[in-house]
This record gives C-alpha cells, sequence and structure tokens, in this order.
C-alpha cells in the first residue's frame, strides 16, 4: 500500500469516527447536565437536600454502573454481526438483551429499596438521611426505564446510528428541569418535596425517554428491515448467558472505575462539608470532560466490531488510532481549559471562597489526569469492540482498587493529606490503567495484523 493512499484511508477512518462520536458525546453531555441540574436546584432548596441528593445519587449510579456495563456489550455484539451482514440475527439477540435489562432492573429496584436503612451504618450525617431515603424510594421506580433505555441505545449505537442518543439524551433536560424544581420547591400546585421531588422527576424523565426510544424504534424505516418488535419471544436462558458472559465483566470493569470515583466521594465527605463540596463540584467538572473521551470510546467499539466482523485487521488497527488521535485532540482541549481556566469554572458554581478556593485547587489535579483518563477509556472501548472483556477486568480491578484506592486512602486520611491525597490516588489509578490497558490493546493488535501490512502512518505513531 502505497503513502498516498495510506493517509487518505486514515484520514477517512477519523473523520467517520469523530461524525460517530459527536452524538454520543453530546448525549453524554446531556446526562451530566442532568446530575448538575439535580445538584443546581437541591442547591438552592437548601445545604441538607443537596447532601441528599448528593449520597441519593452515588448510591444510585454505584450498583447501576453493573448493568449499564453489561449491556454494553450489545454494541459490540451488534456491530460485529452488522459488519459480517448476519442482521437477521440483530432482532432475536435485542430482544434477549431486554429480557435481560429487566432482570438487572429488578436487582437494583432490591437494592435501591434495601439500601436506606444501611445508611447510618455508612456514616451519613442524620439530617440527610430522611432526604436521601425518600431520593431513592422515589428514583427506583424509574430504573427499569433507565435498563430499557440504555438497552435500545447499545441496539442503535451499534447500528452506526447515534442520533437519538443526543435527541433523546437533552429531551430529558427539559422535564427534568422544570418537574424537578417544581417539585422540590413546591410550585405549580405541587407539594414542597425537596429531594424526595427530584428523585419523582428523574424517574419520570426516565420512563419519557424509554417510552420515546421506543416510540422511535417502532416507527422509523431505519431499522425496519430488522423487525426488532415483529414477535414476542420468552427470554431463552442460554442467550442471556452469553451475553452475561461477555457483558458481566465489562459491567464489573466499569464499577471498579466508576467506584473508585463514587467511593473516592463518600470518603472525602467523612472529612468536612467544605472538602466535600469542593469534592463535589471538582468531580462534577471532571465527569463532564469525561463525557468526550467515552463517547469516542463508544464509537471506537463500533467502528473496531465492524472490523471485526467484516474480517479485516487492518480497519481494526485503523479503527483504533483514530480513536487515539481524537482522544489527544480533545484530552489537550479539556486538560488547558482546566489549567488556565479552573478559577472561572468554580465560580459558576459557588461563591464560598473556602469550598472555592479547594475546588479550584482540585481542578488542576483533574487536568493532570486527563490524558491517562482518556486513553483508559478509549483502550477499553477498542478492547470491548474485539469482545476482549475478561483480562480489562482485571486490569481495572488491578489499578484501581489495588492501587488508586490504597493510595488515596493513606495519603488523604491516613497522613491527613484530605482530598488532595485522595486526588493523587485517582491520577495514580488512572495512570496504571492507561498503561495496562494500552498494553493489552498493543498485545491485541499484533495479534490481529501480524499477517496484515502496516499502514505507514500508523507504523510511526505506534508505541
Amino acid at each position: 500500500m502505497s503513502h498516498a493512499s495510506a493517509a487518505p484511508r486514515f484520514s477517512s477512518e477519523v473523520r467517520a469516527t469523530g461524525l460517530l462520536a459527536l452524538p454520543l458525546v453530546l448525549g453524554h453531555i446531556s446526562t451530566g447536565l442532568i446530575s448538575f441540574l439535580d445538584n443546581v436546584i437541591a442547591g438552592h432548596h437548601s445545604t441538607a437536600t443537596l447532601g441528599a441528593v448528593t449520597v441519593g445519587t452515588a448510591l444510585l449510579w454505584l450498583p447501576m454502573l453493573v448493568p449499564i456495563g453489561t449491556l454494553i456489550s450489545l454494541t459490540a455484539s451488534v456491530s460485529q454481526l452488522h459488519g459480517a451482514g448476519a442482521t437477521d440475527r440483530i432482532a432475536p439477540l435485542f430482544r434477549q438483551a431486554l429480557w435481560l435489562s429487566l432482570l438487572l432492573s429488578a436487582l437494583m429496584f432490591a437494592f435501591l429499596s434495601l439500601a436506606p436503612p444501611l445508611l447510618p451504618m455508612m456514616g451519613i450525617a442524620a439530617e440527610i438521611i430522611p432526604g436521601t431515603t425518600g431520593f431513592l424510594h422515589a428514583v427506583r421506580w424509574g430504573v427499569p426505564a433507565l435498563t430499557l433505555f440504555f438497552c435500545m441505545r447499545y441496539l442503535t449505537e451499534g447500528m452506526h446510528w447515534t442520533l437519538p442518543t443526543m435527541v433523546l439524551g437533552f429531551g430529558g433536560l427539559f422535564v427534568l428541569g422544570p418537574l424537578g424544581w417544581a417539585l422540590a420547591n413546591g410550585r405549580g400546585g405541587f407539594p414542597e418535596l425537596g429531594a424526595t421531588g427530584l428523585g419523582i422527576a428523574s424517574a419520570v424523565t426516565m420512563w419519557v425517554q424509554a417510552c420515546g426510544f421506543a416510540l422511535y424504534l417502532w416507527r422509523t424505516r431505519r431499522f425496519a428491515h430488522l423487525g426488532l418488535f415483529r414477535r414476542f419471544e420468552w427470554a431463552d436462558p442460554r442467550a442471556i448467558g452469553d451475553l452475561l458472559r461477555t457483558g458481566l465483566p465489562i459491567g464489573i470493569t466499569v464499577l471498579m472505575e466508576g467506584g473508585l470515583f463514587i467511593v473516592t466521594a463518600l470518603l472525602i465527605g467523612r472529612i468536612g462539608a467544605v472538602e466535600a463540596s469542593a469534592h463535589q463540584i471538582a468531580i462534577n467538572v471532571a465527569q463532564l470532560c469525561f463525557m468526550i473521551p467515552m463517547g469516542v470510546a463508544e464509537a471506537t467499539t463500533v467502528r473496531v466490531g465492524s472490523a471485526v466482523g467484516r474480517g479485516d485487521p487492518l480497519g481494526v488497527r485503523r479503527a483504533v488510532w483514530a480513536g487515539i488521535v481524537i482522544v489527544m485532540a480533545t484530552q489537550t482541549l479539556s486538560a488547558l481549559v482546566l489549567l488556565f481556566g479552573h478559577d472561572a469554572v468554580v465560580g459558576l458554581y459557588t461563591d464560598d471562597l473556602a469550598v472555592a478556593a479547594l475546588a479550584s485547587t482540585l481542578l488542576l489535579f483533574a487536568a493532570t489526569f486527563q490524558f491517562p483518563d482518556g486513553l483508559q477509556v478509549l483502550s477499553a472501548g477498542a478492547l470491548r469492540g474485539m469482545k476482549d472483556t475478561q483480562v480489562p477486568m482485571f486490569i481495572a480491578m488491578a489499578a484501581y482498587w489495588g492501587i488508586g484506592m490504597p493510595l488515596g486512602a493513606g495519603l488523604g486520611l491516613g497522613l491527613g493529606w484530605g482530598p488532595q491525597g485522595m486526588w493523587i490516588g485517582l491520577i495514580a489509578g488512572l495512570t496504571a490503567a492507561a498503561i495496562l490497558m494500552g498494553l493489552r490493546l498493543r498485545w491485541q493488535n499484533r495479534q490481529l495484523t501480524a499477517q496484515a501490512p502496516v499502514l505507514p502512518p500508523v507504523r510511526q505513531a505506534a508505541p
């Protein structure tokens, strides 16, 4: 292959990945803005409401990472079937994934029902336990809709169609914002429900999004040839078992990373109100930045899975490096914004000088981990496209809980370094994950391309 033909093909891959990723990034940003809306509404209601929503959100999303991560295996499976031209097998797979999503939502519902009595044992302040309980009891009714939404979302993403994720994501903001404000503050004829009201609004938003997605899939011509709702099928234990074998390791991997951040927030909450508030601000900003590489990683999963399905090892390699190029560019931008604009960003959240000073410092730590965070999620996404899920699971366990959490807890709590020490642990865990995931991805790429010609531009960039 000549240099002249290689460069345009790689440029086309970058462009295709970018176009696929853009709606996903915007969809993830809309999800982050939902948390932002919850925090803003709760914070303006009362400090206790903000604390209750913060703890309730953590207890919702920590276990929810397992079903979300498990269902994401549908993206790789659908993209591989699509790449191989076996589209007749997509609808049966999707229907079994719907059953799996309902099973996982039932487990989540049970957890959220049983969690409130455990709040005192977690060291949660007594004044926010009633609000946290009300939030959890309300939001649990939206969990089945949330898992069904992600199931439908991963189907469309596997088919290279990401626009519904963005549209329905932002659509949810227009439901949650006014409804959450009215229920929390007792406006528009509603009673003042505080944190419970925000839980109700969140559950309603989840159902509106899920029903909207189902209606779209039922009516659109884009997927009519798949026959997604053509027939009813009972749950097939064998098919669901196959989905779990691929997806559960992904769910555990996502839990390992997300759990690191959530448990860090809970531990910092034990230090003091200023530290907890500053961390909440900084982590919310960091999560919004993370939505960009996360969307690129999901697009890379689709591109890699499609190339695997059509038996194109060189296409896999191009897809991986296209994702890396995009992530390095976006993470550079995020790091620069946090490095030079941290004070301005914090000013959007609070007027409390003590909270603002600490949050601004923590955003400098967030600027430091932009590159390892982007590279680890991109590598994990590419490996998912190859259906390589078990080794990344063990890598996540070792990096986040063998390195990140012990170091962070030791520095932050043991040595008294506070939130700064905990954030050093975050940086160490993400860096270890980036290195180990990168090595695993490099090994997989070499296996796939052992007999394939190597693109000159890729060879120059390869580690």
